[in-house]
């Protein structure tokens, strides 16, 4: 089949290597000049099974709740008239309850787990590197109570086939001694040691750059989708600022213009932006830096270390598809940053950026086919769409071909 990816971040461009490897002719349009220019080009680094914890949750409402007034915390609503957001909340806080929590970071979990051998299975069948350190994440946290009350979620993803280690401030100290300074600051946390970090964007260019020249995947750069040709129950051709492109079937992976995209033809997508700010720096000491990724759970700031650099991601801003950012936006992360490695950055030195996570209220991705009988959904991956790309990716071109995935999919595959 001559099969058409609306998108080249990582989700998008991971399918298009999966059903380019099944024997599809595959292309890929993209409005940006290059890969990963969205929401792939700066996450946190974190490629994490242990942050399959669903973010609707009865905490997670009070916290929402809190921010419409305290724009301090790491979540941040900024109240405008928006009835798509306003839809998505309600959607949101009905899946704020125990048992919805327990049964998304399930599925979230499983797909995470599978993705995460996919990316290493893919590294290693084509020789792609993208700085990545596979030592684990360490989830901490500040003073006993967060951490007797924060541990309660890994302990429910252990139970479900997360490997974890509950570790004291000692313990903590002897597998990151990167956090050496910091030690009097932390109480304790959760090492989960199959969690691992990498360039996204490193990993979708180079990936992009082999399926186009081992498995003959065409990338149409600097196209913008403006639509689909849609005739009875079938899509013929998309309809892009290059003029219609057509195919024997569309995949949409478009990050948060997804759900835009989507509701135009009646398929009921409930993807919002959520957007998140990250920093690169490179490291001045290379020795006072982390040696493998971690997320301090009271500050709600994430840290990977890429090669000689170091990346702190934070916030989760619910402000539509506004990318904007200013320098005080990264006050906090930076501030926290030099408390957990002193003496390790110039800030000066940073490459700031924001960008867009595309949210789906209960914090689980949609893949497979969507109303039409031949097109197809994979998207809605969140704030762990770098840990999820390969496994759904997968997971979509199984679809496709009509074999029987190598997960259960329940929970994953879509209802419209």
């Amino acid at each position: 089949m001559k099969i058409l990816v609306l998108g080249a971040g990582v989700v998008g461009t991971a399918a298009a290597y999966y059903l380019a490897s099944d024997g599809h002719e595959v292309t890929v349009i993209e409005r940006h000049p290059a890969p990963a220019r969205g929401t792939s080009q700066s996450n946190a680094g974190l490629v994490s099974p242990g942050d399959a914890t669903a973010w609707a949750s009865p905490a997670a409402l009070k916290t929402f709740l809190r921010a419409l007034y305290n724009h301090d915390l790491g979540i941040k609503v900024r109240l405008r008239f928006d009835p798509y957001f306003l839809a998505w909340s309600m959607r949101f806080l009905r899946q704020c309850t125990v048992s919805r929590l327990r049964a998304n970071s399930q599925v979230k979990l499983r797909l995470a787990l599978y993705s995460r051998d996919c990316i290493n299975a893919l590294s290693a069948e084509t020789g792609i590197h993208y700085d990545e350190r596979k030592k684990g994440i360490l989830y901490f946290f500040r003073s006993q109570h967060s951490l007797d009350t924060g541990t309660d979620n890994y302990r429910f993803l252990a139970k479900h086939g997360l490997p974890i280690e509950i570790v004291g401030r000692d313990r903590l100290i002897e597998l990151e001694p990167g956090l050496a300074d910091a030690k009097d600051k932390i109480a304790g946390g959760v090492y989960s040691p199959i969690d691992q970090t990498g360039d996204s964007r490193q990993f979708v260019e180079r990936l992009a750059a082999h399926a186009a020249e081992k498995l003959g995947v065409k990338f149409l750069y600097g196209t913008t989708v403006e639509g689909l040709d849609v005739e009875g129950g079938h899509v013929r051709a998309v309809m892009t600022s290059a003029g219609p492109v057509a195919g024997d079937a569309v995949v949409i992976s478009m990050g948060p213009e997804s759900g835009l995209l989507g509701r135009r033809y009646g398929i009921d997508l409930p993807v919002y932006p959520v957007k998140g700010y990250t920093a690169t720096i490179p490291l001045e000491d290379e020795s006072k830096g982390p040696t493998m990724g971690g997320a301090d759970e009271d500050q709600l700031i994430g840290y990977s270390r890429l090669g000689n650099r170091l990346r702190l991601a934070s916030t989760a801003e619910f402000t539509g598809f506004d990318r904007t950012f200013r320098p005080r936006d990264f006050a906090a992360m930076f501030r926290t940053g030099k408390e957990l490695f002193p003496g390790a950055f110039d800030e000066k030195k940073a490459e700031l950026w924001a960008g867009l996570r595309p949210m789906m209220p209960n914090s689980v991705p949609v893949i497979g086919q969507a109303r039409y009988t031949n097109l197809y959904l994979d998207t809605g991956h969140g704030h762990v769409g770098w840990t999820m790309a390969c496994g759904s990716g997968k997971f979509l071109a199984d679809i496709v071909a009509g074999r029987k995935p190598e997960i259960d999919p329940q929970g994953l595959v879509y209802r419209n």
